[in-house]
């Protein structure tokens, strides 16, 4: 489904994508790996269009992305955010429903509603939820509510832009075992990047590790405890000492 050869990204002397090169099939879920300011995000931008790199190539379903239309590309995906990034002036449900209700193809007022109101439902929130403001939710309301969005336009690709940031231990399983279940259900692609390792057992199908701007390793999540690889091993065990400097 998506395709990356060769993607270099630099910003002024920063080189932060030396030629990025990763596959992810259609209806899997990899999941990328890496420190903080390995490129992970930058990456995402990218395929996104937010970014344009300065090399290499995007293939979309074997289509060249940068030929595509932007709303015909941008209709297939859906996005969690980091920290869930809600409008805070618009009500939950209008959040949920914020791509239905724009484009040529947007639903009535009504009837975008009953999705975001469904949306919230298939996330564990109460359909009173739809009422509410951001502000009156906590951060595990937020990022489900962020997920309900992610999917109301019932997209074929889904990127989750570290999904479990700032949540405890039991609500951070809650929201890794709702996409586990979400991308099954609706046999989406997904790509999600993170650094927590409870998120990467969890909703992985393979796993990408990407340091020094370029993938150093990449697997199915069952061979990942068992590669050799020194960048994998240090980072999934959390070791001080290893091939990734660490800033002291």
């Amino acid at each position: 489904m998506i395709d990356l050869q060769g993607i270099e990204k630099a910003f002024g002397s920063n080189r932060v994508l030396r030629g990025v090169d990763l596959s992810i099939g259609t209806g899997t879920s990899m999941v990328i790996i890496g420190g903080s300011g390995t490129g992970k995000s930058v990456l995402l931008k990218c395929i996104l269009g937010l970014v344009t790199p300065d090399a290499g190539s995007i293939r979309l379903d074997g289509r060249d992305v940068a030929n595509a239309p932007r709303d015909e590309f941008l209709a297939r995906f859906g996005m969690l955010f980091q920290g869930a990034a809600l409008f805070d002036s618009l009500p939950v449900w209008h959040n949920v429903a914020f791509r239905l209700l724009r484009g040529a193809n947007r639903c009535p007022k009504a009837e975008a509603r009953e999705i975001a109101v469904e949306k919230l439902r298939r996330v564990g929130l109460k359909p009173e939820v739809a009422d509410l403001y951001p502000a009156e939710l906590s951060g595990g309301m937020q990022k489900r509510v962020g997920l309900a969005r992610a999917i109301a336009a019932e997209p074929e690709i889904i990127f989750f832009d570290e999904p479990t940031t700032g949540l405890d231990p039991i609500m951070a399983g809650v929201i890794n075992e709702l996409i586990r279940e979400i991308v099954s259900e609706m046999g989406a692609t997904a790509m999600t990047i993170t650094h927590d390792m409870s998120s990467v057992r969890a909703i992985a199908d393979h796993v990408a590790m990407l340091h020094d701007g370029v993938i150093q390793w990449t697997g199915p999540i069952a061979e990942m405890d068992a590669t050799p690889d020194p960048y994998v091993q240090q980072f999934i065990n959390g070791r001080a000492e290893g091939p990734i400097a660490s800033v002291r």
